[in-house]
């Protein structure tokens, strides 16, 4: 029987509360008391992150950059995070619920009007998905980029939010939920079941449904709440029981919990979705549930960089983060590999580690164990100063051992490598999570929302706030 060891933060300092075995998840309680340094520091991170989505967006169509400052088209999953973000800048008095609500309505417009056919090029998306990446400018699919199953649920959690918190009866507010419905409506998520009872990843016009589905343990719950909470086009509910019945369980420095490499797969859906105290199934029968699981990663990750068995520069138990990000470059220099954007993570599945470290890595876990992340993030705003972080918050990732001027697409690199650029999709999470923690207002604001509640349930989620 695993104990489980309950901390609570006081102060600002750690406390032991108990340490008992536990065969039920724990129940939903109040998010914890953070110090007043941590609330100064938490102020201006929101401040500044929230700013990114704001700042950077197409106002005429919404759409936001994938990165910044680079030249970017835009990611519709980053629009996602962008329409949740601007909710939180209204409960935090960065703008004003009306500009919010312009703001999303003109987004909300464009997905609902702009092209969908089968057509490779000069639409949006087909079936009611969207394509990964679209032109900021035209909104029309950019290159050759796939019909993007996760990144529409991604875009689909925000657009989802914004329907639940516009709840006034004004002719904005009220087209916002019409169009939020017609919007999750219009996706068809039983056509692109290529290989049932699974989703495809994607899909290409050029050659059709992506090879891979959404099995294992990933991102990936979220797209199927909102394919089994489909009001026109759901999916069957053995969907869930066959995804389940792919994780891959196992141990991971003394971690026990469904592994996935990258920390961004067991973040993600928690942005949306309250899972504390409610259980499927599956976590039924491992007595815990999927938020106590991200917990558990997240200390992995973390205790995997502490002992940085590929000794990287600066581990330590403040410097950590490993999940998907920027890198500097791809490319093997002194019998060390470098890669520039990749999937990285230390899980019982694989590990992929350039000694490359993302703020978004311990930010989006924050509301999972704060006692951890927290301390991370001010450590290194602390250690590396305007080199991590910046007008728009922390910037995507640095790299303090790659110091090969010869090779390196900056210049010089004498003191490691950062980056130049945020991204959209680690900045969503930084500020979203830093919200669930403090105020959980995303979280209750999900709960009222019937799509979301409709596919947990058919999914098998029991208790907690579900009752």
């Amino acid at each position: 029987m695993k104990q489980v060891l309950v901390i609570a933060l006081l102060c600002g300092s750690l406390s032991i509360v108990c340490c008992q075995p536990r065969n039920t998840p724990p129940a939903v309680t109040p998010g914890p008391v953070l110090a007043a340094s941590d609330q100064s520091f938490l102020d201006s991170l929101q401040r500044d992150t929230f700013r990114y989505f704001w700042d950077t967006a197409n106002p005429a169509n919404g759409l936001i950059p994938d990165r910044a400052p680079s030249p970017s088209f835009s990611s519709i999953a980053a629009v996602g995070f962008g329409l949740t973000a601007y909710l939180v800048g209204v409960e935090r008095g960065y703008v004003t619920r009306q500009q919010a609500a312009d703001r999303t309505l003109r987004t909300l417009r464009f997905f609902a009007t702009a092209p969908q056919s089968e057509q490779a090029s000069g639409v949006a998306g087909y079936k009611g998905f969207f394509y990964h990446f679209l032109d900021m400018k035209t909104g029309e699919r950019f290159k050759q980029v796939e019909l993007s199953t996760i990144d529409t649920a991604l875009l689909l959690g925000g657009i989802l939010s914004a329907q639940s918190y516009f709840d006034q009866n004004t002719p904005a507010e009220t087209e916002i939920r019409q169009l939020a419905d017609q919007i999750y409506g219009r996706v068809d998520w039983t056509w692109i079941q290529a290989r049932r009872p699974f989703v495809s990843m994607g899909w290409h016009p050029e050659t059709g449904f992506i090879k891979n589905d959404w099995t294992g343990y990933n991102e990936g719950m979220l797209l199927y709440v909102l394919a089994l909470g489909s009001p026109t086009h759901p999916v069957g509910a053995e969907v869930w029981p066959a995804w389940t019945k792919s994780y891959p369980w196992a141990t991971f420095y003394d971690q026990s919990h469904v592994n996935f490499d990258p920390l961004f797969g067991h973040q993600y859906s928690h942005v949306w979705i309250d899972f504390r105290g409610i259980q499927d199934a599956y976590m039924r029968g491992k007595g815990i549930d999927y938020a106590e699981n991200s917990r558990r990663a997240t200390y992995a990750n973390r205790a995997y960089c502490m002992a940085n068995p590929a000794k990287w520069q600066d581990y330590s138990s403040t410097i950590w983060g490993l999940t998907a990000c920027d890198g500097p470059n791809d490319t093997t220099v002194a019998g060390r590999q470098f890669f520039s954007y990749r999937a990285r993570g230390a899980a019982s599945t694989q590990i992929v580690d350039d000694g490359t470290i993302a703020p978004t890595a311990a930010g989006g876990s924050m509301a999972f164990a704060p006692e951890i992340c927290l301390p991370a993030l001010r450590a290194i705003k602390t250690k590396y100063g305007s080199k991590v972080y910046g007008q728009y918050g922390f910037l995507d990732a640095f790299n303090p051992t790659y110091r090969y001027a010869s090779v390196s697409a900056n210049g010089p690199t004498t003191n490691g490598w950062f980056d130049k650029d945020y991204l959209g999709i680690d900045q969503g999470p930084i500020l979203l999570m830093a919200e669930n923690l403090r105020t959980e207002f995303i979280w209750n604001l999900m709960k009222k929302n019937p799509h979301i509640r409709r596919g947990l349930v058919k999914a098998g989620f029991t208790g907690g706030w579900l009752r």
